[in-house]
């Protein structure tokens, strides 16, 4: 992944817990194309937690964490494909229904998994189009459902 020039920047945490990681978070650089104006975005992706420590908050500290980190380093926009029925406690809408094409199709049944959050306001409603992620991202069957 580091010698993908286009993921970077990229920003990568671990949850530690008696000296074992616990948990994994990546973000790395995302692209809005057809725009008039860039846009710093990034992708979440992957969030990763041990079987042993999940439902402990390891993923909630994780994300919350890196969503502030982006925040102090002016990030606008962060996108994810996951379940819509855990990121949106974390501030995550629906992605496609605000304009953000995906990197890849998905069947439409699963459009609420595409999301984003925006960490500037402002952003959405005056910028949209297609997503495109880092290469090491760039394979199909990381999009599929």
């Amino acid at each position: 992944m580091f010698d993908d020039e286009t993921t970077i920047p990229l920003l990568s945490l671990v949850a530690v817990n008696d000296e074992k990681i616990t948990g994994h978070i990546l973000f790395t650089k995302a692209v809005i194309t057809q725009t008039e104006k860039p846009v710093s975005a990034r992708i979440l992706a992957p969030l990763a937690v041990h079987p042993h420590v999940q439902g402990r908050g390891v993923g909630w500290q994780l994300i919350k964490e890196g969503i502030e980190k982006l925040k102090l380093s002016e990030v606008e926009l962060v996108f994810v494909l996951g379940s819509p029925d855990y990121y949106p406690r974390f501030g995550f809408i629906p992605a496609g229904a605000n304009g953000f094409e995906m990197p890849y199709s998905i069947l439409a049944e699963h459009a609420g998994a595409w999301m984003v959050q925006e960490l500037c306001s402002g952003v959405i409603g005056r910028v949209k189009g297609k997503v495109r992620c880092s290469e090491v991202l760039n394979q199909p069957e990381y999009w599929r459902e």
